[in-house]
């Protein structure tokens, strides 16, 4: 009978990916308590208008990337892509507008998207990320910006920030107008792709990493060319808190994000050692989203973070506590054996109770398998080996036992 292998973009984390993972989330998670961020979790399955509302028909996303199928109850549905849209959602659904004062969320969990499987890029991959809303002021964009520079700065990661501003509405649909006629000049000598964003989504030209569309809009206007005065004054403030900060940054006009939501501020966080695909966290404002989707006028702005890209990019995972196995010497001292592991988790120390029988030799082995950095053979005494030294320790009481390891971890 052939074995069941997982489907292509899907992948197991396990061993030391699996802690790169929790290492990653739990940097997060600690950062975002202390700027007082409460967790939302969402769910994985949305109706696909959610998506084709708030993402943008035109996006690559909804054109080509969604997971969508029909439920039992006819309804169209899709795994989620992205966490911003279900959050707004949430937003909206659970009347968290009606509480007054403003709300700053965050969450975690496996998203979505039918594409090419690549370094730190799967069909089902996992984002952490965090909204602020019902805030207008630019000091809430730049600290969280500062916020997600100082959690890269705990994972060491190195990279560069890349700001800028797409503007209110209005700035946008000035500066597309003036876009899409420079585009045209050019239009035959674009990818296929970017001939048809002309008419879709132009600003994405921008963005496309074919070189001889990069060559083209070199000298495409600049959006920041096009800013009404209340736009520009925002984006003059948000440089400005940044510095205060000590966050540097790039200003990239081309830079405008893959969807149709952003206003003002958009930003990325990129490396360099991960290929071409590189951004590592990014997000921006969105402030007429909420209305968009059906809920009151609402200032909003939030960012998401790859946690495979950011697992590719950690080379120190911090030390983990020393492992003590128990190993009983015969089956007759089982009882005392998971006593002894039970009181050492009690004083938060780590145990492993030999739970493979066989001869003393072989558990041994085992042990070193487990990479216990000490063993306790149990019988009427306790007899402490330490795994690296070789030395052995003789005692005749649990309690006595307990008080050693105590002065050794």
């Amino acid at each position: 009978m052939s074995k069941i292998q997982k489907i292509r973009g899907f992948q197991d984390i396990y061993g030391e990916e699996a802690k790169k993972y929790r290492y990653v989330v739990d940097t997060f998670r600690k950062v975002f308590e202390f700027y007082n961020f409460k967790e939302i979790i969402l769910p994985y399955v949305e109706d696909i208008s959610l998506f084709k509302r708030s993402v943008g028909e035109a996006t690559d996303i909804v054109q080509k990337e969604m997971y969508v199928f029909t439920d039992k109850g006819g309804r169209e549905v899709a795994l989620r892509p992205e966490g911003t849209a279900s959050c707004v959602r949430a937003y909206i659904e659970e009347k968290m507008y009606a509480e007054g004062g403003y709300h700053k969320l965050f969450y975690e969990g496996a998203m979505f998207r039918y594409e090419r499987p690549q370094a730190g890029r799967y069909r089902q991959f996992h984002q952490i990320g965090a909204e602020i809303f019902g805030v207008s002021s630019v000091l809430a964009d730049a600290e969280l910006i500062s916020m997600v520079d100082n959690v890269l700065k705990k994972l060491k990661i190195n990279y560069k920030l890349e700001i800028n501003s797409l503007g209110d509405f209005q700035s946008r649909k000035s500066y597309t107008e003036h876009l899409v006629n420079y585009l045209k000049k050019y239009e035959n000598q674009l990818c296929e792709t970017c001939q048809k964003r002309i008419e879709l989504n132009p600003l994405r030209v921008l963005d496309c990493k074919v070189p001889t569309c990069k060559e083209i809009t070199k000298e495409a206007p600049k959006i920041t060319e096009f800013l009404s005065e209340e736009s520009q004054k925002r984006f003059l403030q948000l440089k400005e808190y940044l510095k205060a900060l000590n966050v540097d940054f790039i200003e990239n006009p081309r830079l405008v994000r893959g969807l149709d939501y952003y206003t003002d501020t958009v930003f990325e966080f990129i490396t360099e050692e991960i290929g071409a695909q590189g951004t590592v966290a990014a997000g921006g404002r969105y402030d007429n989203l909420v209305e968009q989707l059906g809920g009151p006028p609402t200032p909003a702005l939030g960012f998401a973070a790859g946690i495979e890209r950011l697992m590719l990019l950690v080379k120190d995972l911090p030390k983990e506590k020393p492992l003590i196995t128990v190993i009983p010497i015969t089956p007759d001292y089982n009882i005392q054996s998971i006593q002894l592991s039970n009181k050492l988790r009690n004083i938060n120390l780590k145990s492993e109770t030999m739970l493979k029988e066989g001869s003393l030799k072989s558990m041994l082995k085992t042990a070193d398998k487990l990479k216990s950095d000490f063993v306790v053979f149990v019988s009427d005494k306790y007899e402490l080996k330490d795994m690296a030294s070789g030395q052995q320790e003789i005692f005749y009481t649990q309690e006595d036992l307990i008080e050693a390891l105590k002065d050794k971890i």
